[in-house]
């Protein structure tokens, strides 16, 4: 997890416009470089790094002599390095993971380079040779990109957009800032007075299509089929891959834990590979929620089954109100439950930056997204419309979930690994007949559940606890951060304000006090910029005006941990 920016073609002069790349040092708290680029006064990077793998050659832009007309600059994890050094015998200069982009490019071009890539990435790749730009990002957008392109070709780059907001060009209007889209690559002409000209875009990998890296990979005991006890042993070992691969770290490796099914099987799988890889220390588990929260509790469970050496973080709702601005700041986003939900990540992450020396964290994101897992998939009216859906927010976790939490570990230069996102894992799941995959006997996500019964893993409680909403899960059983919250809005927010609401916010108007709340905050900062969200995140098929599972009919706050039977006849 570093933080990248790049000028290409810069209106101004570069010693002005090098301050906007300290607004994303959080990133990188190890090492800062800023170097322009030889022979174009005009073209810069900018790094800021986060030392995981390779401490002595890993600042960027990285460079090597077998290529020196090529710039590289990105963030991310290529977990398939060696594995492709290897095979097509390339000769390294140095250990670190990125150096195989620039091999893979040299030999075979950007699509190939960019769809061989077993990880999570966002690259500016410079080849003055052939005066092209390169830009490209993962399939999910785990690592995030923002471009800024002005008519006259001035390019600018950052992996945050604050890092764009007040880059200087020649146009008299503000430039667009907008996101890269993930599972895309883009090609630039580079001119001779460092302009742009845009002349390729295109997609390398959809989230529904077996990547191109899989073949490189054999994987013992895959089976093929869709009998259920095959699908179940292939789920397993996907899964165990996809964490298994993500060990690859110089810095300590922690989990976050909130007790729920993602999360409990991260963890437990993660602390079953490093024993017997042989790590040198245990891994650290997290949990954040109020004494008598269930998501407390039940991380508490699963840390002791699994042995991890566990941390819980005390969360108030006078806490989670007081970081509610400096969250959306990092957030860039005004959508109500990825602020919602992020208040309680981003102070876990403060803990474990300012507490331990855990730096690569391990969660359970996407898994909702792939599994069927939120609650509103009970009222999918066929197996066919929850798969798409499925995809539809699987293709959208870069403006949601993935937005969230690279954000608010990032706040605090962590770096964050989410092996449900895999991109073999979730090919393999999406490939399985719409009717294995949706909710059965009640119960989401049941066949994820099913693959892993019976091996005591995690324990059986927590196997079949059925979904909870975030917000309530970390707060306390007498009051949710959810009602607080609001309560705290009703306070700020009156009727009248609301009902002017799309007189003021005319593009995506806020229907709620809290989205009202929210979306003030977010105009302060970031004037004009209502497009970064381009739409709230809400269930489907359900009539509702809030994205909180708590005020759908079909959510039942449980109080007691059901066992498998109780969960299979109750949600």
């Amino acid at each position: 997890m570093c933080g990248i920016w790049a000028l290409f073609g810069s209106d101004e002069c570069l010693s002005v416009q090098c301050t906007n790349a300290m607004k994303i040092a959080h990133r990188g708290p190890d090492a800062f470089r800023f170097e322009n680029v030889n022979g174009f006064t005009n073209c810069c990077f900018g790094f800021h790094r986060l030392a995981i793998v390779d401490q002595l050659y890993g600042m960027q832009p990285l460079r090597v002599k077998k290529f020196p007309y090529l710039w590289l600059c990105y963030n991310g994890e290529i977990y398939n390095h060696i594995r492709l050094k290897n095979q097509f015998e390339f000769e390294y200069q140095t250990k670190v993971d990125g150096e195989i982009l620039l091999h893979l490019y040299d030999r075979f071009g950007i699509e190939k380079m960019a769809s061989m890539l077993d990880g999570v990435f966002a690259f500016i790749l410079l080849d003055t040779a052939n005066r092209k730009v390169f830009l490209g990002r993962d399939t999910y957008g785990v690592r995030p990109l923002f471009r800024l392109l002005t008519d006259n070709g001035f390019l600018a780059v950052c992996s945050e957009a604050k890092g764009l907001l007040d880059v200087k060009t020649s146009m008299s209007t503000p430039a667009k800032i907008t996101p890269f889209l993930p599972g895309h690559f883009e090609v630039f002409d580079l001119k001779l007075n460092g302009k742009v000209q845009s002349v390729q875009m295109d997609r390398f990998h959809c989230c529904t299509e077996e990547p191109k890296h899989a073949p490189h990979n054999i994987l013992e005991g895959l089976g093929t089929g869709f009998e259920l006890e095959t699908v179940k042993s292939n789920i397993r070992i996907l899964f165990e891959d996809a964490v298994k691969k993500r060990l690859m770290a110089h810095r300590r490796i922690g989990c976050l834990l909130s007790g729920g099914l993602d999360s409990s099987l991260v963890a437990a799988t993660l602390v079953k590979l490093a024993k017997e890889e042989e790590l040198p220390y245990p891994i650290q588990t997290f949990s954040i929620g109020a004494e008598d929260s269930p998501d407390v509790a039940a991380a508490r469970k699963v840390a002791a089954h699994i042995g991890s050496e566990h941390h819980e973080v005390n969360f108030t709702p006078e806490e989670g109100i007081r970081a509610l601005e400096e969250v959306i700041v990092h957030l860039e986003s005004y959508d109500i439950t990825t602020v919602r939900a992020s208040v309680g990540m981003y102070l876990i992450s403060k803990h474990i930056r300012e507490k331990t020396d855990s730096v690569v964290i391990f969660s359970g994101e996407g898994s909702d997204e792939l599994t069927q897992g939120y609650i509103y998939f009970h009222k999918a009216p066929s197996p066919k419309a929850a798969a798409e859906d499925s995809v539809r927010l699987l293709e959208e976790l870069y403006l949601f979930d993935v937005l969230r939490a690279d954000r608010t570990t990032a706040a605090h230069g962590l770096e964050l690994r989410v092996p449900f996102l895999d991109h073999r894992f979730t090919a393999y799941f999406l490939s399985l007949p719409e009717e294995m995959r949706v909710p059965k006997d009640g119960v989401e996500k049941h066949l994820l559940r099913e693959a892993f019964k019976g091996l005591n893993l995690i324990p059986d409680e927590i196997l079949w606890r059925r979904k909870e909403a975030f917000s309530d899960g970390m707060t306390s059983m007498k009051k949710s951060w959810y009602a607080s919250l609001q309560e705290h809005i009703e306070s700020e927010v009156n009727d009248s304000q609301l009902e002017n609401a799309s007189d003021l916010f005319p593009f995506n108007p806020p229907k709620t006090k809290e989205g009202f709340f929210i979306r003030q905050i977010f105009e302060k900062h970031y004037p004009g910029r209502c497009e970064w969200t381009p739409h709230y995140w809400m269930p489907r098929w359900i009539k509702a005006t809030d994205p909180s599972a708590r005020t759908l009919s079909i959510y039942k706050p449980d109080k007691d941990q059901r066992s498998h039977q109780k969960a299979s006849c109750t949600v």
